[in-house]
């Protein structure tokens, strides 16, 4: 499973250099090219909001590259549209970094350090590939190393994990970064043709679900 997993990332390679192509272009949407339409609809977090999610994974260059794009256009949401990021899990080190996400979530400090986690795994090299070894990092970012040791085997934060796996199945996702727009149309960099792409490819989704209320 998690060999599958990473070929669907490293996959993505070619296709990110993409975006450089037409990136301002309006896209013409086919269902089953840019993006498929999910079997089921996922129940979504926020009743009455569109919601968008991305799930990523810190250990995935391509979401590091896309934090660049991604950010800005998260800030210019409207706020019929609820964003919600998901770390995804297939076990072993995207375990503890899914897990150690939704910690800092909890704590309310993620916002403080997602960017200096990614760098320190993409562009330091470090692998924080332990609960401590990610408790050691965070602490030189401001952020209680024994706060966020217990916060992390809590039994909320456990059940937060096991619904982000829920969901990420419900999903069927193969690879990271990939977005999902009302819990009903999932796309990622690969199918939309590049970064910018992929966000037309939201921008237009989400008008459709508005348009459809």
């Amino acid at each position: 499973m998690r060999n599958l997993i990473f070929s669907a990332v490293l996959a993505g390679t070619s296709l990110f250099g993409l975006s450089a192509q037409a990136a301002d272009a309006p896209l013409s949407l086919e269902v089953g090219k840019q993006y498929v339409e999910l079997g089921a609809a996922v129940p979504i977090s926020k009743p009455g909001k569109i919601e968008v999610v991305e799930l990523f994974w810190y250990g995935c260059p391509h979401c590091f590259h896309f934090e660049p794009t991604i950010n800005p256009w998260i800030e210019k949401l409207p706020g019929d549209v609820n964003f919600v990021r998901i770390p995804a899990m297939f076990g072993g080190v995207w375990d503890i970094h899914g897990q150690a996400f939704i910690t800092l979530e909890t704590m309310r400090v993620e916002s403080k350090v997602h960017q200096a986690i990614f760098e320190a795994i993409q562009t330091d090299g470090k692998k924080l590939a332990t609960p401590e070894e990610f408790a050691d990092f965070i602490a030189t970012q401001g952020v209680d190393r024994d706060t966020f040791l217990s916060t992390y085997n809590s039994f909320g934060v456990k059940g937060q994990v096991a619904n982000a796996k829920r969901l990420a199945m419900a999903y069927q996702v193969t690879g990271v970064p990939s977005m999902v727009v009302n819990g009903k149309y999932r796309f990622d960099i690969g199918s939309s043709g590049g970064p910018e792409q992929t966000l037309q490819v939201a921008d237009q989704l989400i008008a459709k679900e508005r348009a459809a209320k």
